[in-house]
């Protein structure tokens, strides 16, 4: 199973359309092997995997990384607001002050306890969002 943000597909291939290129074009500029890396993501047979893709995806288009992912329904999870915010793991868990495999950890809902607000906090801001928008998102998540 695919644990990346969705993509939501007609946005990238309007977006892709708009900036006049081709799926091989995009893919070159973005750095993925192949046009049928981007076919695959307009048809949302896969997704981006890496915030990194995300974000090059949304340079070369001129478009927020945000507006290319699907909206979820129950609103965003940890894991969407790090993608969002052009974060691996290892860089959030560096912001934060944790490791990565606990920021794996909160992101799969495997918590055995409420974070500490300073936590919260420290999440909201590398996160760039409010802490009470960061503490729904753990709930989520």
């Amino acid at each position: 199973m695919d644990r990346a943000p969705a993509i939501d597909p007609t946005v990238l291939r309007e977006a892709r359309e708009r900036a006049g290129l081709t799926q091989l074009q995009l893919a070159t500029r973005v750095g993925v092997v192949g046009g049928e890396r981007i076919s695959s993501w307009e048809r949302g047979l896969s997704r981006p995997r890496t915030p990194r893709i995300l974000h090059a995806l949304a340079r070369v288009l001129r478009v927020k990384p945000a507006s290319l992912l699907a909206e979820p329904v129950d609103g965003p999870d940890l894991r969407y607001l790090r993608f969002v915010a052009g974060l691996s793991t290892a860089e959030l868990a560096k912001k934060v002050g944790v490791s990565a495999a606990t920021v794996q950890r909160w992101e799969s809902g495997r918590r055995t306890r409420t974070l500490p607000t300073d936590v919260v906090k420290l999440l909201a801001k590398a996160l760039g969002v409010p802490a009470a928008v960061a503490r729904a998102a753990i709930e989520r998540s």
